[in-house]
């Protein structure tokens, strides 16, 4: 029997949150945990490490990157994969959250399938 990986979503809109959840969690490799702000993530972060995390980068207490750079900084967190999941589609934003440390990027709207596998290749297989 396999164990699911958390998956750390951080995204404030609940729209898109709902999607995400129900899209990751009906695989049942995954269980979904969310945080809609930077501080709520760091919270969760300190409670757990995830297989992955999810992060959108406009944010309401702060850009999403400042995130990313502080998980990359920290030496008991910095091999958590990062996945931006943005509606920006521009090559500039994408080699800013690649400097931030950010392995993969998914734009929004985003296809099903290669949310899916881009999540399965973040979190890596699931432990049995």
């Amino acid at each position: 029997m396999s164990t699911r990986r958390t998956v750390l979503v951080v995204e404030d809109n609940d729209a898109n949150f709902a999607l995400m959840q129900r899209l990751l969690e009906s695989t049942g490799l995954w269980t979904i945990v969310r945080a809609t702000r930077v501080t709520e993530a760091e919270a969760e972060l300190a409670r757990g490490k995830p297989a992955a995390m999810l992060l959108d980068l406009d944010l309401p207490d702060t850009d999403g990157l400042t995130l990313a750079r502080r998980v990359k900084a920290d030496a008991a967190l910095r091999d958590i994969p990062i996945v931006v999941v943005s509606a920006s589609v521009m090559k500039q934003e994408r080699d800013r959250a690649e400097a931030a440390g950010c392995e993969y990027f998914v734009e929004k709207p985003f296809d099903i399938d290669r949310l899916r596998s881009v999540v399965a290749e973040a979190a890596g297989p699931s432990p049995a």
